[in-house]
């Protein structure tokens, strides 16, 4: 199984979708969701230099000493937004927590938790600015999504209006796989268990280091590099009920690096979730999922990833 490159020249940022190609685009975007659950898009108006600057500032934050980053912590599942260090997430929960560590961003208010500029200059407006971008590209894809479906062409965007605001939970999630010594990985730990995302797609820019596998259809795992100038995006699972099972959400992971390599690996994560009080039901009208409320269903996805904190809000 190969990922399929696709050109989203024709709907990127910036500039007027057109009829030009668009069908043709949708149509391969429907098999690539079908048979795969990922496809890498180039040209979506996202530049390389733009995911460049958010890793070294990334990066900036990451390698402040614990203390500094320990009051942006989250506290409570309900409340998305904030830093984890290594280990607290278990997204497959039969293996120790991943060797990584995250800061969430998933809404731009001023009282948002943020490093002080003094801190890690730059860190929130450029932190704000990429959630803004991949926004705009999520709501396009999500546009040829229900295109390719040929059902009302905003279905999807209507459902997503209250992103970057405290009604929808659509998270960006800045990555850092810190150096690994295998004498002190427990055993069956990775950098990230297997799993599949909650809500409707995921998009992901990834160094060249290396690491992220997914599942084909056969039970297999195959490797997903990073391609320059494109970004990974893969169905997840609200949008596979939504679909009845058109779309496929998959298992993917991030691999330990081989013994002796110490290098770190980066990657930066934009996750599109309906506003939180959305039902999803099956848009081709059949009985083939019940209805979920968009955040009743990920809070529990959740809750199976950090244990039940505290959940009143």
């Amino acid at each position: 199984m190969e990922i399929p490159v696709l050109d989203f020249e024709v709907c990127r940022l910036g500039e007027n979708v057109t009829d030009e190609k668009l069908t043709e685009l949708s149509r391969d975007l429907r098999t690539a969701f079908t048979d795969v659950g990922f496809v890498y898009l180039k040209n979506t108006g996202i530049a390389q230099d733009e995911v460049d600057e958010i890793m070294e500032i990334s990066k900036k934050f990451f390698l402040l000493p614990t203390e500094a980053k320990a009051p942006f912590s989250r506290t409570k599942n309900t409340d998305v937004h904030g830093w984890m260090g290594p280990g607290i997430e278990r997204l497959n929960p039969s293996r120790p927590g991943g060797l990584k560590e995250s800061f969430n961003i998933t809404f731009l208010q001023p009282d948002a938790g943020w490093p002080a500029e003094e801190v890690v200059p730059g860190f929130r407006q450029t932190i704000e600015s990429f959630f803004m971008r991949c926004k705009d590209l999520s709501l396009r894809v999500l546009r040829v999504m229900a295109l390719s479906l040929d059902i009302d062409v905003d279905i999807f965007v209507n459902s997503h209006k209250s992103i970057g605001s405290d009604l929808n939970k659509s998270t960006l999630r800045i990555l850092y796989y810190p150096p690994v010594r295998h004498e002190m990985v427990k055993e069956r730990q990775l950098r990230c268990g297997e799993h599949s995302d909650y809500g409707s797609i995921s998009m992901l820019f990834q160094d060249s280091k290396g690491g992220l596998q997914v599942m084909n259809r056969s039970g297999e795992y195959v490797d997903a590099p990073a391609i320059p100038g494109t970004v990974l995006i893969n169905i997840a699972d609200l949008m596979q009920r939504w679909t009845s099972d058109v779309f496929i959400s998959v298992n993917h992971r991030v691999l330990l690096p081989p013994p002796g390599d110490m290098s770190i690996r980066q990657s930066v994560a934009f996750f599109a979730h309906p506003d939180d009080d959305v039902t999803i039901t099956c848009c081709d009208g059949s009985n083939k999922y019940p209805p979920v409320k968009s955040w009743a269903y990920s809070l529990e996805r959740v809750n199976d990833s950090y244990g039940k904190m505290e959940t009143t809000s």
